[in-house]
């Protein structure tokens, strides 16, 4: 009995873990944390395009600012790369605040 028992939580565990991921699309700019929605300062969104190439080639994590202020982060960064400063479509992943990329185009 106590083996049913287990096996039920344990499934009933991973069935959450599972549910807890979405795949939608996600619209914004690619930047760091660290520059914050540069676009609104005075440069616009040359200013915000220089401090992310600046932050990122130092060593910073690109992050995803969409138009709303919320901040995603990436599981992997090598598909954004090529697109800092630029406002992209992302399809893919969501879990929790770390997005998982199934594709990117720059609008």
């Amino acid at each position: 009995m106590k083996k049913y028992l287990l096996l039920f939580v344990m499934a009933l565990c991973l069935s959450t873990s599972f549910a807890t991921k979405k795949f939608a699309s996600f619209t914004g700019y690619i930047t760091c944390s660290n520059c914050g929605d540069a676009s609104k300062e005075p440069g616009g969104i040359a200013n915000h395009t220089k401090c992310a190439e600046k932050c990122i080639k130092g060593g910073k994590s690109a992050v995803l600012l969409m138009s709303n202020g919320k901040i995603l982060k990436f599981k992997s960064q090598d598909k954004v790369m090529a697109l800092i400063g630029k406002k992209v479509t992302i399809n893919g992943k969501l879990e929790g605040d770390t997005l998982e990329i199934t594709s990117v185009k720059a609008i």
